[in-house]
């Protein structure tokens, strides 16, 4: 089963966000969100808001929230938004503005 939620078109390089995904990947909620709370990542941010969306699935369904654990946490690609940036004689460099979707699942342990 499990509860999850999503973040979609997060702005934040999926590499990036990866680092703070296999951070909290199999925590328990309590100790996850300490971990959000006292990381430098600015990652942490959304999947603090992230991980509160799960739990909050969770209680809708009537879930024990001290027992809940991060089974899932993981990071997709979304579409990137390319933009120019101007140079010397008449030259144009490329930057890349990426997106995440940010998913995290939920579950009981036994």
């Amino acid at each position: 089963m499990g509860y999850p939620a999503t973040h979609r078109f997060a702005r934040i390089a999926p590499r990036k966000a990866r680092l703070v995904a296999d951070m909290i990947r199999g925590l328990g909620v309590d100790q996850a969100m300490t971990a959000l709370d006292f990381s430098k990542k600015r990652a942490a941010y959304f999947y603090r808001n992230v991980l509160k969306s799960a739990i909050a699935n969770a209680e809708e369904n009537d879930a024990d929230v001290a027992t809940l654990f991060i089974k899932e946490s993981r990071v997709d690609e979304g579409p990137t938004a390319k933009r120019f940036q101007p140079k010397d004689r008449g030259r144009a460099h490329p930057i890349l503005k990426r997106t995440s979707h940010l998913h995290v699942v939920l579950e009981e342990r036994n």
